[in-house]
Order: C-alpha cells, then sequence, then structure tokens
C-alpha cells in the first residue's frame, strides 16, 4: 500500500479466509530476534525484563515446581498463533496483554481495527464533520446541477399532461400520462445515477485520507478520482443492465405468454435475486477506485470480501438506507408543506398542478439538494468504511493503514 489512498491490489492476499504470513513480514519486525510485547506505559521494560516464568495472569501465583517453558528459539514469533486482525491485539492472554484488548490505534476517524455498526456509522458522519469543507461543496454542486436539471424536465414534460380526474380520463390520455410519468422518472433516475457516480467517486478518495488522518482538498479529490471515473461509469452501468437482463428473463416469458401467475412468480424469484447481488456487489464501488482495478476485478474483489459476511454487510445498509430515507422525508416533508401552502394551496395537490407549478417544483428541489447534501456523504462513507472493515478482517489491511500513517512498529508491539 502507498502512502497515497490509492490503495494497491492485495495480489495474493488471502480474501476469504485468515490471514497468511510470518509476522516477520509485518511492519516494524526484523524478522530476527524475539520482540516480546512491552506494557503500556513502560518503556525501559525491554531492559529490565522479568525471569522467565512471571508472565502468569493477575492473582495466579505458579507453584514452585511448575516447569518453566522452553525458551523460543531465534524469531519465535513465527511460531505463535497468528495474531487476530493484524497484529494489534496479540493473541489472548499472551505476553503484556493479560487477556484483555487494548486500544487500537486511531491515526484518522476509526480505530484500525474490526469496526462495529456504531463506529462505522460514526466514521461516516464524523468524516462529514470534520472534512465538510471539501465533502460539501461536492455534493452541494452535484445536487443541485441535479436538481435544476429535474425541475425544468418535469416542468415542461408534464405541463402538457390533462389535469382531470381518474374518473373523467379517457384511456388514451390515462396512457399518455402513464407513459409521460415514466419517461421523467427514467430521465430523473439517469441524472440522479451520473450524479452518484461523480460523488462516489470523489468521496471515496476523501474517505480514504480522512482513514489516514489526511485532509484532501476538492482539486485534489477530482484529481485522484478522475483516472477511474470512465471504469466506474462501465461498473454502474454492466451493474444495471444485468439487473434489466436477469428480470427479462424472469418476468418477460409470464408477459409474453399472457399468464398472470408466470408474471407474480418471475417478479417474486427477481426481487430476492437483485436485493442478493446489490449486497454482493456493494463493495466494487470503492474496491475499483481504490485499488486502481478493472471492472472484472472490482466485481470479483466484492464477491470475495462480502462472502461469509453478507448478512452483515446487508444489515448494514438497509440501516443506513433507512435513516437516509427519514431524513430525507423530514427535509422533504418541510420544504414541499412550504411550496404547497405558499403557491395554490391543498387543492393544488389535488388537480395536480403542484408537479407543474414553478413554487412548488422549487421548493421540493431546494428540499432534495438540502437532503442529498447530507445523505450522500453518509451512505457513500459507509460503503468505503464496509469494505474497509471486511479488508481488515480478512487481510489485515490494518497494518497497511497504520503504515501509509505513519505509525512505527505497528503489530509488533501491542499497537
Amino acid at each position: 500500500m502507498n502512502d497515497s489512498p490509492g490503495w494497491a491490489t492485495p495480489g495474493s492476499s488471502p480474501s476469504d479466509g485468515d490471514r497468511q504470513g510470518s509476522p516477520a513480514d509485518r511492519p516494524g519486525s526484523d524478522g530476527g530476534a524475539q520482540q516480546p510485547a512491552r506494557p503500556t506505559g513502560d518503556p525501559k521494560w525491554s531492559a529490565e525484563q522479568p525471569p522467565p516464568g512471571q508472565w502468569s495472569s493477575p492473582g495466579a501465583t505458579p507453584p514452585a515446581d511448575t516447569p518453566q517453558p522452553p525458551a523460543q528459539p531465534s524469531g519465535g514469533w513465527g511460531q505463535q498463533p497468528a495474531a487476530p486482525y493484524g497484529g494489534q491485539y496479540g493473541y489472548p492472554g499472551g505476553p503484556g496483554q493479560w487477556g484483555q484488548q487494548p486500544p487500537a490505534a486511531k491515526p484518522g476517524v476509526i480505530p484500525l481495527r474490526p469496526l462495529g455498526l456504531g463506529e462505522i456509522l460514526d466514521g461516516s458522519v464524523a468524516t462529514l464533520r470534520t472534512h465538510w469543507r471539501s465533502i460539501v461543496p461536492i455534493t452541494l454542486v452535484v445536487a443541485t446541477v441535479i436538481q435544476v436539471i429535474s425541475v425544468f424536465v418535469q416542468k415542461y414534460m408534464l405541463s402538457d399532461l390533462p389535469l382531470s380526474s381518474a374518473e373523467d380520463m379517457t384511456a388514451e390520455e390515462a396512457i399518455d400520462s402513464l407513459g409521460s410519468t415514466l419517461t421523467v422518472s427514467m430521465v430523473d433516475q439517469f441524472i440522479q445515477v451520473l450524479g452518484t457516480i461523480v460523488v462516489t467517486a470523489m468521496l471515496t478518495m476523501i474517505f480514504s485520507r480522512a482513514i489516514l488522518g489526511q485532509h484532501s482538498t476538492v482539486s485534489a479529490a477530482w484529481r485522484e478520482a478522475r483516472p477511474q471515473l470512465l471504469r466506474l461509469i462501465g461498473l454502474t452501468l454492466l451493474l444495471a443492465l444485468g439487473i434489466i437482463l436477469l428480470g427479462a428473463v424472469l418476468v418477460l416469458p409470464g408477459a409474453l405468454a399472457g399468464n398472470a401467475d408466470l408474471i407474480v412468480i418471475g417478479f417474486v424469484a427477481w426481487v430476492p435475486l437483485i436485493i442478493w447481488l446489490g449486497i454482493k456487489f456493494s463493495l466494487a464501488s470503492p474496491a475499483l477506485m481504490l485499488e486502481k482495478s478493472t471492472v472484472i476485478k472490482a466485481f470479483t474483489r466484492s464477491s470475495k470480501l462480502v462472502r461469509g459476511a453478507w448478512w452483515r454487510v446487508f444489515g448494514i445498509t438497509v440501516l443506513t438506507a433507512l435513516i437516509a430515507s427519514m431524513v430525507a422525508l423530514v427535509v422533504l416533508g418541510f420544504f414541499q408543506m412550504i411550496g404547497v401552502f405558499a403557491f395554490g394551496g391543498i387543492y393544488s395537490l389535488a388537480d395536480g398542478s403542484a408537479q407543474t407549478a414553478w413554487g412548488p417544483l422549487i421548493f421540493f428541489g431546494i428540499g432534495l439538494i438540502i437532503a442529498q447534501t447530507i445523505i450522500m456523504p453518509i451512505q457513500s462513507g459507509v460503503t468505503v468504511l464496509l469494505y474497509v472493515d471486511q479488508r481488515i478482517r480478512r487481510e489485515g489491511l490494518d497494518l497497511e493503514l497504520a503504515r501509509a500513517a505513519g505509525i512505527e512498529n505497528y503489530g509488533t508491539t501491542g499497537g
């Protein structure tokens, strides 16, 4: 891994097993003489080592005739059980640990160890709070561009639709209304996807630096994200195309046969598959951006990292989406009420004029801009931190992060 946030591809590092390799390869280890862990706060311990046999647990006094353990040969750390999660904890009850886990190093917004749900959410919010000068301009500009285009699309594409009630609408008018509504929805979604891709690319680089305790500017984030931007667009389009083709295979036969039961069965099978694939490849975006990999390799990396942790990634992703939805509902509801009651009143909702009037559209757009400015960094941050967490758990990425953050002897002296 380099000191930059563009993390190198792990190569032969395992993705679905315990991290391999002797501790001689860890930063700060000379691979030679045994380096015993020193108690916290005692820099002189290494020069005044106690005699063998005194590393018993507190309160446990070994009998006098207890045989002493044989001395470890040179480089004996390679004979010890592999320390979990990058070696910062040592093994339970190991020298100097007393069976407890000392605090992990925290150069940036997260501690360098496996993360809990609260730490992932807190790290995402903490990054937004600490690095808002870089994050807010990105999300604010992109959200503003998206909503300005969306307002004009809704205004001029829906203004020609009949505003009569559903009872008075003819079949032709109903078909035209449905087609126009679907067209507007598709255009809005396409614009949203493009904006989200740009935001995701740039925010991923900012979050990767925030993990190391480093700041990033908007120009630096764009410069680092730009080489992978086309690949990220390709990844997003490929994932969307796969979902559409899967739906066509499962639902289209029933539709062509005019069999409602087959359509329902195909749809019921399609939705769980969409969710499963979405979670399976949810870490492809940070893998693509931070490992500078190709689209196919990013999909493969995400699949390996999520393997065995699908339900955990699913739960955190769903919880984040629920939190984002609640924030959006509160913000949008407030601004929509202002727009409706200030321009046309409650009757504008009943006759449909609120969908095309400038006042409600502008206030609704302002609400969406504010909501997306808050939501997009949190969701992007959770995805990046989930990626980092899975690599720490499977590949000992904390050692590479500590080295990039300038922490010396990390993983060899208890953190």
